[in-house]
């Protein structure tokens, strides 16, 4: 039976530090409460005009492909994951094949928007490809720049003091070995609450009020004929041009849907929580990691947290704390380990492997 194995991963994180404190020094806000919500201590920002979304996850590939054996010439099907891209189009995926020199026009690149879940969506879509036959060496790569377009002021620091810069990539190869490989992906979405987590403007709908919003303003704004773009002045004065949080909901949603799609995959391998090795959660609270955590009774070795140094590197968490707790020794052969994540849109998943 054909399966998917991860045949090598790799990270990047920029070497620019950017603790608690410093983010004291351009807004209200402080080491002690960052840390009491969110856990986190400091975050990375890349270069800014000299590092990009797509010049990040190109280095964790590079890292990638030489832990697979593989040359680059060799992989056949690109996957990238992000919510931060270079260009609004097109996107990284053809972007990353041209910074690896990957100039065979036989691949295909596929961009994805699943903001946090992108990750694990990306696996569950690589794997069906791997199992189909269709494709032999696929790159899957998560990766963000929040630094360029977060609010560095008092009004935008409830969610820029959450993310961070990096990326993560895996190489993605069939396998026949008994017990190898990805056991179960699941995947889900509930676009009713899409606003509560979302960077909405500019958009296409050009700033106007929409239907899911509660209320009925009318801001007075002209008619605007097809083909014209602008930025109003009503974006600006209400931070839309900014990520925007509603914290408490996107929490208590997040505690109750990653037990669930965990549990989703456990049970269609035929497992239990008592059977997994590792759980790399996506990194977006350290509270909710915890919660999960402690939902599924796993011990702090079996749970891997790395949003302490790192922050919300959304796409790019999860491959970015797998790749670091396989190279701390804390994933090895033939353990069973737990990915998943939740995000905007609100969209969530869960995959199982055996590694």
């Amino acid at each position: 039976m054909i399966r998917t194995k991860i045949a090598g991963i790799g990270k990047y994180l920029p070497k620019k530090v950017v603790k608690n404190q410093d983010l004291e020094k351009v807004m209200e806000t402080s080491d002690e409460w960052i840390q009491e919500r969110t856990g986190i201590q400091e975050r990375r920002y890349g270069r800014k005009h000299e590092e990009t979304t797509t010049t990040m996850g190109a280095r964790a590939a590079e890292l990638a492909i030489e832990r697979a054996g593989i040359q680059k010439e060799d992989v056949d099907f690109i996957i990238f994951a992000t919510l931060s891209p270079d260009y609004y189009f097109p996107g990284c995926g053809v972007l990353v094949q041209r910074e690896l020199g990957i100039t065979n026009t036989e691949v295909g690149a596929l961009d994805i928007r699943n903001q946090c879940s992108g990750f694990v969506y990306g696996l569950s879509i690589a794997d069906q490809f791997i199992k189909s036959g269709m494709y032999k060496n696929i790159l899957l790569i998560g990766a963000e720049m929040h630094s360029m377009g977060l609010d560095f002021t008092t009004r935008g620091r409830n969610v820029t003091v959450i993310f961070g810069d990096g990326a993560g990539a895996v190489v993605l190869q069939p396998t026949e070995k008994e017990g190898q490989g990805i056991l179960s992906t699941k995947l889900h979405s509930d676009g009713t609450y899409a606003e509560k987590l979302a960077f909405i403007n500019p958009g296409c709908h050009g700033g106007y009020h929409t239907k899911h919003q509660e209320e009925e303003v009318d801001y007075g704004y002209p008619d605007v004929e097809y083909g014209e773009m602008f930025v109003t002045q009503h974006m600006m004065d209400n931070a839309q041009l900014f990520p925007d949080m509603e914290g408490q909901f996107v929490f208590k949603m997040a505690v109750q849907k990653f037990p669930e799609v965990i549990m989703e995959t456990l049970q269609d391998a035929g497992l239990q929580p008592t059977d997994i090795n590792m759980m790399v959660p996506h990194q977006a609270n350290l509270r909710i990691s915890q919660f999960v955590q402690k939902r599924m009774g796993l011990r702090d070795d079996q749970v891997w947290n790395n949003i302490q140094k790192y922050g919300n590197t959304t796409a790019a968490s999860v491959p970015i704390a797998l790749c670091e707790a396989w190279e701390a020794g804390a994933v090895k052969d033939g353990d069973l380990v737990s990915l998943a994540a939740f995000g905007s849109g609100f969209t969530w998943g869960a995959a199982l492997l055996r590694w």
